[in-house]
């Protein structure tokens, strides 16, 4: 039996192989099948041809599907702007046998849980961040890496591209279908006790941070003391004091409202956060070729318009956060935190091929 090192490694090194021989750019739907690639040159349904018939038959024109789309954080958020573009394109290429409905933060669990309800046809669809997916897929936590990404377009690059797509290959042997890279931000520290500028300002913190074992061994390396809490619980942990402070992107501290519990915000960008579009494979197995077409061709809405609303957030959160009497520290010795990080790829990853890293740095 292997070793959880050697299985990571062997994933790896498998990734790596897959990444050098793949085409140069995918798209942002998961890789399609020669079956699905033929489908793009038909009509869709609902935009005016009669669909190919095909293996499981086409369903019956007027039974409405309700697709729930859970994700973990406010409606009125970047989460829920992308579900707000899926659901439109969906039912315009499916003449509206498909409606989708939001499960927001409120009446929706946890990420990992979330996940999980997708995993076993509990729920149809999730729109969730990378944070807690490495637990289900542990090839995913190559993106959970600190300060592996300069901006958000490598990010979206690389995601876009051979290596991001020859992840999502291989979510079906985990149980789930994986649609589409979408996006979180880059996150940013906030906390009640000082404002965080070089890596020992981080020594004694207690931070909230997502069920992540890469995210987590990283502030260890920074000395602080990583807290894993679903997400639904942190405001009224950080309300109460039990924590000091947690780490997020701006559109999610905005949305949040965490300016009303924390006193710092330092712009750290220490890890990039994607997020992954994902289906239940008990919903993929019904669909028949066309409807496979219009759920990728809707997470490509999806994706357009989460990174939108994250570009116009990023810009307007921190007038509204600074205005709300957050004190944000721009300058961040982000050298130190990466000279600090980098080295410890290895422990927050074993296993790791050190040629992937390279190959996404270097990735333009």
């Amino acid at each position: 039996m292997q070793t959880r090192s050697e299985f990571l490694n062997v994933s790896f090194s498998a990734l790596h192989r897959v990444a050098q021989t793949a085409c140069v750019t995918l798209g942002l739907v998961a890789s399609a099948t020669a079956t699905a690639q033929a489908s793009e040159t038909r009509a869709v349904p609902g935009r005016g041809a009669s669909p190919t018939q095909t293996s499981p038959s086409a369903p019956d024109a007027t039974a409405v599907k309700v697709i729930r789309i859970a994700y973990a954080v406010a409606q009125n958020s970047h989460y829920g702007a992308g579900v707000d573009a899926f659901g439109r394109e969906l039912a315009e290429l499916t003449n509206n046998r498909f409606r989708v409905e939001h499960v927001p933060a409120g009446k929706a669990s946890g990420e990992l849980e979330i996940l999980n309800k997708v995993k076993s046809g509990e729920l149809e669809m999730g729109n969730t961040s990378t944070g807690p997916l490495g637990n289900i897929v542990p090839e995913a936590k190559l993106f959970d890496l600190p300060f592996l990404f300069s901006d958000y377009a490598h990010a979206r690059r690389t995601l876009d591209g051979k290596i991001g797509q020859s992840i999502l290959e291989l979510f079906p042997k985990y149980g789930l279908i994986g649609l589409a890279w979408s996006e979180n931000g880059f996150r940013h520290i906030t906390n009640n006790r000082r404002a965080v500028i070089y890596p020992a300002d981080l020594a004694s913190l207690k931070l909230r941070t997502m069920e992540n074992s890469v995210h987590m061994e990283a502030l260890r390396t920074l000395k602080a003391q990583p807290t894993p809490l679903a997400f639904p619980k942190l405001f009224d942990a950080l309300k109460r004091g039990e924590l000091d402070g947690q780490e997020n992107p701006l559109p999610v501290i905005l949305a949040s409202k965490f300016s009303e519990t924390q006193r710092f915000l330092s712009l750290t960008q220490h890890f990039y956060s994607p997020c992954v579009l994902t289906v239940s494979p008990a919903l993929w197995a019904t669909l028949n070729e066309q409807d496979r077409y219009a759920f990728k061709m809707a997470a490509r809405a999806a994706v357009r318009a989460q990174r939108d609303r994250v570009n116009a957030d990023e810009f307007s959160a921190l007038t509204a956060l600074r205005a709300s009497g957050m004190q944000i520290n721009t300058f961040v010795d982000t050298n130190a935190f990466r000279s600090a990080l980098r080295p410890a790829y290895e422990r927050m990853l074993p296993g790791l091929n050190p040629k992937i890293i390279e190959e996404i740095r270097t990735f333009r």
